[in-house]
């Protein structure tokens, strides 16, 4: 951790007095004679904390609240949990803000059956960004991004923050960061020039700002019949961040059957009816009638065989697509929709 009270080496040019230079600030102050000077040079980069807001009564109330929050959480969660731990952390973010300006060439395409065609187009999208992540291993709290746009920040205060829990130290490259959030920035304009066909595409993010914002986390552990689980409380909001719990084995039976009984009644039942109705089926149809009823089966197979512990994130963070959600399909329906639209199907 840097000098709280500064870095110091230099001296005043009036009184010859040693001069403190708070991290982050351009102007000082002599505090022998009140002469005020201007630094030049690298400012470094600047450091920033929330205030928690929450108590540690507050947040365990929260935790109660949370043990009873899903049907996927075990029924007794609540009364045979017994913390063993509390404790408040302030986790250290990257945090990048800027103006991103995008520009698209290309063309779109308008119309429908044979009227169908394509036309050029020129759109723009201007928009703030922001961009935050996790500056140290938070493998052990599952939070690796927080609301930080609509938090009143202050500057950092190294003394205050040890003095009310434990601090981590940041890690990684500012660089590296730098990188990271404009490869963000440029997939999140990307999304809003929406081309057909793109011929030229441009970028640019204008002013980004880095910063490190230390965040208040109330972690709360806790056993349930001899096993381990922990909460993460958002020490300023009070919503629960991260969570595990034991889970549920009525919601698991339940999925599963549900899942067999009304996939296999869309994939076999419907998909029979409709080759004994009519003789010329829509292909789109039954597509979607075999996908639909695939996709419920692994479903239901996928709760019951990975819900053994409820998890809950409050922001889940992807690395290829971070706002889209992607739904993942068994490996039979992917060769459905595959094969369709190798045929031209959607296009009809």
């Amino acid at each position: 951790m840097n000098n709280p009270d500064g870095l110091k080496g230099l001296s005043c040019p009036r009184c010859g007095g040693m001069i403190q230079i708070p991290e982050g600030l351009s102007i000082v102050s002599c505090q022998f004679c009140d002469l005020r000077s201007v630094v030049h040079g690298d400012n470094g980069i600047r450091r920033y904390q929330v205030q928690e807001k929450i108590t540690q009564d507050t947040a365990l109330i929260a935790w109660k609240k949370f043990l009873g929050s899903s049907l996927a959480i075990a029924r007794q969660t609540k009364k045979k949990a017994k913390l063993t731990d509390v404790f408040l952390v302030h986790i250290p973010f990257w945090n990048v803000t800027g103006k991103g300006l995008g520009w698209g060439f290309g063309k779109k395409r308008v119309g429908s059956g044979e009227n169908r065609r394509y036309v050029s187009k020129e759109l723009r999208a201007v928009e703030v960004l922001n961009w935050n992540r996790a500056a140290c291993d938070v493998g052990e709290f599952g939070v690796n991004q927080v609301l930080i746009v609509d938090r009143p920040i202050t500057p950092f205060d190294s003394d205050k923050l040890h003095q009310s829990g434990m601090v981590f130290e940041p890690v990684g490259s500012s660089s590296e960061t730098l990188q990271a959030a404009n490869q963000f920035f440029e997939e999140r304009l990307n999304s809003k020039l929406s081309l057909d066909k793109q011929t030229q595409i441009f970028f640019r993010i204008v002013k980004p700002i880095l910063s490190l914002v230390y965040y208040p986390m109330w972690v709360i552990r806790f056993t349930v019949s001899g096993r381990a689980f922990q909460v993460v409380i958002d020490g300023f909001s009070g919503e629960v961040l991260y969570g595990k719990a034991p889970g549920s084995v009525v919601f698991r039976s339940a999925a599963l059957i549900l899942g067999m009984a009304i996939g296999s009644f869309l994939a076999i039942d419907i998909s029979a009816y409709l080759f004994r109705v009519s003789s010329e089926i829509n292909p789109i149809v039954l597509l979607f009638s075999l996908g639909g009823g695939l996709g419920l089966m692994a479903l239901g197979w996928r709760i019951f065989r990975y819900s053994e512990h409820y998890e809950y994130q409050r922001y889940k963070t992807n690395n290829k697509k971070y706002d889209n959600l992607i739904l993942s399909l068994p490996a039979e329906a992917q060769e459905l929709l595959d094969t369709a639209r190798k045929a031209g199907l959607f296009n009809r």
